[in-house]
């Protein structure tokens, strides 16, 4: 079969052994730019992944599981560098990263020149395996794909082999050309660039807590309980859970003092994968913005589920998608912008980021879905969980996944109240929803 134009530019960047080669190097996706630039000493755009198995870790074995395994994605063994116009990721042959026992604070900030400058680590307490690593590198799909493979090679040197299916990879094979490209720029060819949204939303203002200071709640459901009442509803447990959000935001602004009210709006990542067939393991989503403007009414939970449902509906498709992605992709194809000195870009992006898009959601909301895994490890996993990590600013975001029956929902926080926490998990119980509360400070949710 005939290759396309674009397959054999893939191959000629990466076809020469990637594991081998010390001259391969990669530009930052199209939004792995914008993370580097947002770096500053309190805050790094690390996420956390996890997994629970049903057996104590081996930390020696685990050690040898990550050098067998890191070596099979080539853009997660590197380090990043800065060039005149831009940053870009280069081969990382130091010693390490080294697997540590766990910390109380995770997603704590990444310095680019710490831990023999690689941007992921890896840590284990009890039978939970957790995998942390900078947004620059990929979204949480590579991420998972990382953590599934380390997973299963870890398995495999327990004795107990897993075939290479879904997110866990070979090992022995040579990443796939498609699995290191900037997917963005292959879908970004819309004729015309939507606008974006602009107005200033309601903030959580709360007492900032001590320095290195993450705050974790997790809630524990059930999968089938969740779906039994996201469908009285008419929505998808995705919806549902987003109009909970909205919902805990709005009574915490009505109990805030303020002079008048502002919209209420979630930052939620889509998985461009779903739309654009792509098996980067970089980053390849972009946002939508659901939201709720109580300057227009009081909102009941069902016209709020209602809103949502219809948001998602009209946002979420592969023509909006599209557009989206082309509006992204037209400031790097700038070709002024593109001479532009790095730290003059750095100096742009910082200000508008902290000036107009922080300001445009109250929190951030993503849900990696149903997770599937070889049949040859399921008898061996408990549950999994996802950290979206330190926000830019005083806010929660909160990151959901499932495994089989168990549906786990993880707030990440840097103030001291819980609020909006507290505000989500009752009307989940007020739904009905049995909840299980894990946290790694202690607090009352009822």
């Amino acid at each position: 079969m005939k290759k396309t134009r674009h397959q054999n530019t893939l191959n000629q960047i990466v076809k020469p052994s990637v594991k081998n080669r010390k001259d391969v190097w990669y530009k930052l996706d199209l939004s792995a730019i914008v993370y580097p630039t947002l770096q500053r000493r309190d805050f790094s755009s690390v996420y956390r992944l996890s997994v629970v198995l049903k057996e104590p870790i081996d930390p020696e074995l685990l050690q040898k599981a990550l050098d067998m395994t890191l070596v099979r994605f080539p853009t997660y063994k590197v380090a990043i560098r800065k060039g005149l116009f831009w940053r870009y990721l280069e081969p990382n042959n130091r010693p390490g990263p080294y697997v540590k026992k766990d910390i109380k604070n995770p997603c704590m900030p990444m310095h680019f020149k710490g831990n023999n400058r690689y941007l992921i680590r890896v840590y284990y307490y009890g039978s939970r395996i957790a995998l942390e690593a900078h947004h620059c590198l990929g979204d949480g799909t590579g991420g998972m794909c990382l953590l599934q493979t380390l997973t299963a090679t870890y398995l495999g040197l327990l004795g107990h082999p897993v075939k290479p299916e879904g997110f866990v990879l070979n090992i022995n094979e040579e990443p796939d050309p498609e699995e290191l490209e900037d997917a963005y720029m292959r879908y970004a060819n819309a004729q015309v660039c939507p606008p974006r949204p602009a107005e200033k939303t309601y903030r959580v203002r709360g007492t900032k807590e001590p320095f290195y200071t993450l705050n974790i709640i997790d809630g524990i459901l059930s999968v089938r309980e969740v779906m039994a009442v996201a469908k009285k509803y008419n929505a998808s447990i995705t919806e549902y859970l987003n109009s909970v959000l909205l919902y805990a935001l709005l009574q915490k602004q009505t109990t805030d003092f303020h002079i008048r009210l502002r919209p209420v709006r979630i930052a939620m990542p889509v998985n461009l994968r779903r739309f654009f067939p792509s098996k980067t393991l970089r980053n390849f989503i972009t946002m939508v913005y659901p939201f709720v403007d109580p300057r227009l009414g009081d909102y009941t939970f069902e016209e709020i589920v209602e809103h949502v449902h219809n948001h998602m509906r009209y946002h979420i498709n592969d023509k909006f998608l599209r557009g989206d992605i082309t509006t992204n992709a037209s400031t790097q194809r700038n070709p002024f912008i593109r001479v532009v000195p790095l730290f003059i870009k750095d100096f742009v992006v910082r200000t508008f980021y902290t000036k107009v898009q922080d300001k445009n959601s109250s929190a951030g909301l993503t849900n990696m879905g149903a997770l599937h895994v070889p049949e040859d490890m399921k008898p061996y996993i408990e549950r999994f969980d996802i950290y979206m990590g330190q926000p830019f600013s005083s806010r929660t975001n909160c990151a959901i996944i499932s495994f089989e029956d168990i549906l786990t929902i993880n707030f990440a926080s840097s103030i001291v109240e819980a609020d909006v926490e507290r505000y989500f998990f009752r009307k989940l119980v007020q739904d009905g929803i049995h909840v299980k509360i894990e946290s790694n400070r202690d607090l009352s949710i009822e």
